[in-house]
Formats: structure tokens, C-alpha cells, sequence
């Protein structure tokens, strides 16, 4: 199977995961990734204390502080480990490149 990408190596991705500038110069961040560190920790802290607190005011509340839960997951994008991905994610934009010669990719530290 030949790839559609001129100079690309068939099978391997093209060059626009994060850490690879974006159309206006600035990193491209992945699908999950936050505009910054404390504004995602925000999002993680409002998602996993809604989740808890739906289940911990159960025996208080009752039934109705399930209606949490749905908070915490849209806080969270859908689920913690999506959440932790994007912390990783978030973290490591910009501090990593990709270069790929001659059919071979490395990931690099970019340099300040």
C-alpha cells in the first residue's frame, strides 16, 4: 500500500502530532490537551470532586446527588484517564519535536 504523503514513509504518521507547529507558529497540541497546566489541574479538580461527591453525599442526599457525576464527566472530557492523557499532553506541548529523515522519526527536546 503506497502512501498519499510525498516523501512520507508508508505506514508511519504524518508529521503533525504535538510538539510540531501549528498553522499560526505555535505548538500543535494533541486531542485531549489543555490551554495550560493550572486551567486543566482546575478542570481535574472540579471533574474528580464532583465524581467523588456524588458518591460520597449519596447516604446524605440520596439519589439526587448523582446529578454530579454528569458534571464531573464533561469537566473531565468524558472520562479520568482522557483527563490524565491530556495532562500529559499538556505538559509535554512544546517541549517536544519530531523530526523524521530518511524514513526514521525521533523525538527531540526543542531548544528555548
Amino acid at each position: 500500500m503506497a502512501s498519499s504523503i510525498p516523501g512520507s514513509v508508508p505506514g508511519s504518521m504524518p508529521d503533525s502530532g504535538p510538539g510540531t507547529a501549528g498553522a499560526r507558529g505555535a505548538p500543535a497540541r494533541g486531542g485531549f490537551a489543555g490551554d495550560t497546566v493550572p486551567r486543566h489541574l482546575a478542570r481535574g479538580a472540579v471533574g474528580f470532586g464532583a465524581l467523588a461527591g456524588s458518591l460520597a453525599l449519596l447516604p446524605v442526599v440520596g439519589p439526587a446527588s448523582l446529578l454530579l457525576a454528569p458534571v464531573g464527566l464533561v469537566a473531565l472530557r468524558g472520562c479520568p484517564m482522557c483527563w490524565v492523557i491530556g495532562l500529559v499532553e499538556t505538559v509535554s506541548a512544546g517541549r517536544l519535536r519530531r523530526s523524521c529523515t530518511e524514513g526514521r522519526c525521533e523525538l527531540n527536546r526543542a531548544r528555548p
